[in-house]
């Protein structure tokens, strides 16, 4: 017997938002509507139905991927639905009811047993690629298993299916040596019955498994169409724009509307521009200015206007209504790794923390409007928060403990301090400001740092997320930054700090901390069900990170996110914690 799993969100029980645009004073907005400060957090801005225009993308790095099998970036996975349907969807809705799930691909939630091991989704019938082919079961499954599975997998996106599917743990993937002929042999965690069915079986009950229906890795991959690594250049769109041309990483690239989307069948998308355009490796001052001027419209890396704009436009009257200053659900942090000698001992760990001058953290993130200072890793809108968590007390003025410090420093064995390289997103301005305010703290207590940035689109991956990289050179410390992967203590805690998501390549546990009792709490919470007794196990598995001094958090952050005056449909959407990209359009005035 099988229970229908309703989209009812763990984050919070959130009904529909009125879309209303209502105004008050400020700059005049598309069709001639008026706009005001952070008026995107809660309602749509500048509703329009109108189709047309280009709608024009910018960032100060490369696109991770444009493979949707291949990314762990959440700009990233809220710009491949243009081309890549899922399973399953966030709710098109602003504010917190974004967060709760839609079918996709699917013609109905999922349906679970009595035990929790098998989930079982059918598929809406004839939906199409954009060479004509239907898209079928077989491809969401081969999907799942060229991104999951074997040695040679991609490398950028997270590991949840291997984890969690059962009869799977000697499958090698699709591109093992003598899979060409069958590349699903083996693969029994998911079953297909026919075209339009897909069985999952877990080897243990999971009950956020629904939320890993919308990442994109079940969007649907053609077996005969997949090239591997090189897959990216060619992507096969199931979704409502198709590429122009092949994809050459560091180029710009262009989207036109693909033929095959039928839009009565996908609730997520209005697909309201003509083109969509996307051009890489822009300075992040200048996207800022060109944003104001005009001249482009969305920074693809949602994180907002850089330090340099950010308190400049906030005080510009003209400015200030078209920005939104809302908490983004983000963990801006540094790394501790707990491998790197000496950090590998928790009292040189400790030193850090409370060398940490968390006052300057802030304003290297913006102050007050780039984020709150915590003293804990999950964020306020998570279930399981708990602001009482803070082991390493910086004083009434944020700057530190460097009495503290000091004698961790000789707990430790390394009285005089210890030299560690400090990596960085050379590209994310508020990044680098941050390991510079860093440096300048650790250098109080004869902890000395060497920064080493690198540009995003590989940070991840070849850098930082590379435990082999890492140790070769000696870089114990990394900014980073996290949002959930879904509104859940676990989807926001445990790819950074469970043990068993380290990896070799494409790593987000960039602490490499794997403790025996985070990893326990982590199994067991994944069988419960009560929402408070979740929010208990992962307030503790909160306390045991910070007591662990792995993860050293500089802000809770918030965005100052920009919407030019010619865009319509525009608002935040928490499950991304950035602009709903699918949402927006050009108003009519504005195309040319």
């Amino acid at each position: 017997m099988r229970k229908r799993w309703l989209s009812v969100a763990a984050l919070a029980a959130a009904g529909s938002m009125a879309l209303a645009s209502c105004g008050g004073g400020g700059g005049g907005g598309g069709g001639g509507a008026e706009v005001e400060f952070n008026q995107g957090l809660t309602e749509v801005v500048n509703p329009s139905e109108e189709p047309g225009g280009t709608l024009r993308f910018a960032m100060s790095s490369d696109i991770e991927s444009t493979d949707p099998g291949n990314t762990y970036y959440g700009y990233n996975w809220n710009f491949t639905r243009f081309y890549a349907r899922t399973v399953m969807a966030y709710t098109s809705e602003p504010g917190t009811a974004s967060t709760q799930l839609q079918p996709d691909l699917a013609a109905a939630p999922p349906e679970v047993s009595e035990d929790g091991l098998t989930w079982t989704v059918e598929l809406q019938q004839g939906l199409r690629y954009e060479n004509g082919e239907e898209i079928v079961a077989e491809d969401i499954k081969y999907a799942i298993a060229r991104s999951n599975y074997g040695e040679a997998r991609l490398p950028n996106g997270p590991t949840y299916f291997a984890q969690l599917l059962a009869d799977s743990e000697d499958y090698e993937g699709p591109y093992a040596e003598g899979a060409e002929d069958d590349p699903l042999a083996g693969f029994d965690g998911i079953e297909t019955p026919d075209d339009y069915t897909l069985v999952f079986h877990l080897n243990e009950p999971f009950s956020d498994f629904p939320y890993l229906m919308m990442i994109p890795q079940t969007a649907p991959v053609p077996a005969e169409e997949d090239t591997g690594e090189q897959y990216q250049a060619n992507v096969v769109s199931s979704g409502p724009y198709m590429f122009e041309d092949s994809y050459q990483p560091g180029e710009q690239f262009n989207m036109i509307r693909n033929p095959e989307w039928d839009p009565t069948t996908d609730p997520v998308r209005s697909a309201l521009p003509d083109r969509i355009e996307f051009t890489p490796n822009i300075d992040q001052n200048d996207i800022d200015q060109q944003l104001m001027n005009g001249d482009v419209d969305i920074d693809l890396g949602g994180t907002g206007l850089g330090p340099a704009q950010k308190g400049t436009a906030l005080n510009d009257e003209r400015q200030r209504p078209f920005l939104d200053n809302g908490e983004t659900g983000a963990l801006r942090y540094v790394a501790v790794n707990t491998v790197v000698e000496p950090l590998d001992n928790v009292a040189c760990r400790r030193a850090v923390q409370y060398a940490a001058n968390h006052d300057a953290l802030q304003r290297a993130w913006g102050g007050e409007t780039g984020g709150a200072i915590p003293t804990q890793i999950i964020p306020p809108a998570i279930p399981g928060h708990d602001p009482s968590i803070n082991p390493y007390p910086a004083g009434e003025d944020n700057t530190g403990d460097l009495e503290a410090a000091q004698a961790q420093l000789e707990e430790c064995g390394q009285p005089d301090g210890f030299e560690m390289g400090l990596g960085v997103r050379s590209d994310r301005p508020a990044d680098v400001a941050t390991a510079e305010a860093l440096q300048e703290s650790l250098a109080r207590v004869g902890i000395e740092t060497e920064i080493m940035g690198y540009p995003a689109d590989t940070y991840t991956n070849t850098q930082a997320g590379s435990p082999d990289f890492v140790h070769e050179n000696n870089m114990g410390l990394m900014v980073y930054g996290w949002i959930p992967d879904w509104p859940t203590g676990y989807g926001f805690m445990s790819s950074i700090v469970d043990g068993d998501a380290i990896v070799p390549a494409g790593n987000s546990n960039l602490p490499e901390l794997d403790d025996p009792e985070i990893n326990a709490l982590f199994d067991e919470v994944a069988t419960v069900t009560d929402p408070e007794e979740q929010a208990a196990i992962y307030t503790q598995i909160d306390q045991l990170v910070m007591d662990s001094a792995a993860i050293l958090p500089v802000v809770f952050e918030r965005s100052v996110l920009y919407r030019p005056e010619r865009l319509t449909n525009v608002y935040f959407h928490s499950g991304y914690a950035m602009y709903d990209y699918m949402s927006i359009g050009i108003d009519p005035d504005a195309q040319e």
